[in-house]
């Protein structure tokens, strides 16, 4: 905003004067502006033009709206004492100003804020000598400010000044005091706590890095092409909300290998965001980890061997309880040909694999680099291991070898298996698997250990051969299995 004449703009209103307008030493004619301009007309302006000024500090800050003609008297009297000379006719232009409203000061409020006990005389001199007018009707100050207070706009505003009027000494200090108790925790059910201790155990450390990551991270690396956008990020590279944990351990362990660092197990517990119905955001706790160089630090005893899928699956099996099913899907992150998505009863709640070639060219890595990452909420929701009493008998073990078809997956006779919870067997393992010479074509031989036991007596073979025969029944009606010779 600026004042202007007929010969164009003489002044930055509330800023600074022009030139054309100067005072010199052969001015003989001069002419007093007092003027008021709201807080908010001036507030930046000064700045947005590399100025700063006495007038621009008075005016963003606030002036007494209602002494403007006063301070244009005062100024002309002192012109007229000191230079001599003959004052002009005044002439006002006036806009709207600012209303000055009533402000309402609830006695009761005064004394619950402040925690001591004022008289209510008191507060009525007390603000008498702020030059404050006021009237009290049911314990309610209705106080109406000077213009020069400007400040003075809400019931706190009151208190403060009858505060600091009364004296803040007499205020006693009170230490507040309050309760704690500790909330229940239930013993039977695992927590985070063990998420964490389970991984650090394994060799793993812990690493928190901001939910804020680069736009690319998503959109590449994670396939998520509609972020969570901040209005106002931190750092250009910091501009959508994570939905995925991959981006900070991989930068992570960046930063490490660049300070001569050839072994890395990371892990992070944390919140990614997405995209709920109705425009709303969901929050979901995840836990992520990263494998990168050899499967064990260099040591004498042991042959350097570096870390592979079954590694990392290794890691899932431990988080998951040996419960979780995994199927060959492909993830943006992870190779085609080393990824799986993680299943736990029926319900997808991660992935694990190789990082993909072009992303290992991407960050540098000179190595294969491991990743997994499930939904943390599902790996909690399992009952802590119960006592059970160790059997006094043997286990017996037999072995079987079946042919099925090829593309079977191992992981579906071991389910079918569990859900039919044959009398007496107690676990059955994978230990070989042949195809070649004396198998048919599109076929696979299996050979499965089968562990039988009672805790009540010692097996005889009749019982072994019964339950035998049960399993083997079982994989021929379900799966077409037959017995291999």
């Amino acid at each position: 905003m600026v004042i202007a004449d007929d010969s164009g703009a003489i002044a930055l209103a509330g800023i600074m004067g022009g030139e054309p307008t100067s005072v010199t030493d052969s001015t003989s004619n001069i002419f007093l502006e007092s003027a008021f301009f709201t807080p908010d007309t001036i507030a930046g302006k000064a700045r947005r033009l590399g100025l700063s000024t006495d007038s621009s500090y008075r005016f963003e800050r606030g002036v007494d709206f209602g002494n403007t003609q006063m301070a244009l008297e005062r100024a002309t009297a002192l012109v007229l004492a000191i230079c001599g000379g003959k004052a002009g006719e005044i002439r006002a232009v006036t806009n709207a100003l600012p209303a000055r409203k009533t402000v309402h000061l609830r006695y009761a409020r005064l004394l619950s804020v402040l925690g001591i006990t004022i008289p209510q005389s008191t507060v009525g001199t007390l603000l008498s000598q702020l030059g404050f007018d006021f009237s009290v009707s049911a314990d309610v100050f209705a106080v109406q400010a000077p213009t020069y207070r400007f400040d003075i706009a809400i019931e706190e505003d009151l208190i403060e000044e009858i505060a600091r009027l009364h004296g803040y000494d007499k205020i006693a200090a009170i230490t507040p005091t309050a309760s704690l108790s500790m909330l229940p925790a239930s013993e039977s059910a695992l927590n985070q706590a063990w998420l964490r201790d389970t991984l650090l155990m394994q060799g793993y450390q812990e690493i928190v890095t901001y939910s804020f990551v680069d736009e690319s991270w998503e959109r590449d690396l994670l396939g998520n092409n509609n972020p969570i956008k901040l209005k106002n990020p931190i750092a250009s590279n910091l501009s959508v909300m994570r939905s995925g944990l991959w981006g900070g351990l991989l930068d992570t362990l960046t930063y490490n290998l660049n300070r001569k660092q050839e072994r890395a197990m990371l892990f992070e517990l944390g919140s990614s965001y997405h995209h709920s119905q109705q425009g709303a955001y969901s929050e979901s706790l995840r836990i992520a980890g990263l494998f990168y160089g050899a499967f064990q630090p260099e040591q004498w005893g042991v042959a350097a061997k570096e870390v592979d899928f079954y590694d990392i699956k290794a890691t899932v099996d431990i988080l998951t309880h040996g419960k979780a099913e995994y199927r060959a899907e492909e993830h943006n992150a992870l190779h085609p040909g080393q990824s799986a998505r993680v299943y736990l009863d029926g319900i997808a709640i991660g992935w694990l694999g190789k990082l993909h070639p072009k992303w290992q060219q991407h960050f540098s890595l000179a190595k294969s680099t491991y990743l997994f990452e499930l939904e943390a909420l599902p790996l909690l929701d399992t009952p802590v291991s119960q006592y059970v009493e160790v059997p006094k008998t043997l286990a017996i073990r037999r072995d079987l070898a079946v042919i099925v078809d090829a593309n079977l997956p191992v992981q579906h006779l071991f389910d079918a298996i569990a859900k039919a919870s044959i009398p007496l067997v107690t676990q059955v393992q994978l230990f070989d698997i042949y195809q070649g010479k004396g198998i048919p074509e599109n076929k696979k031989s299996l050979a499965l250990s089968v562990l039988m036991q009672d805790t009540h007596k010692t097996l005889v073979d009749i019982e072994a051969e019964a339950a035998m025969a049960q399993l083997l029944k079982l994989l021929e009606n379900q799966f077409g299995a037959s017995l291999r010779n």
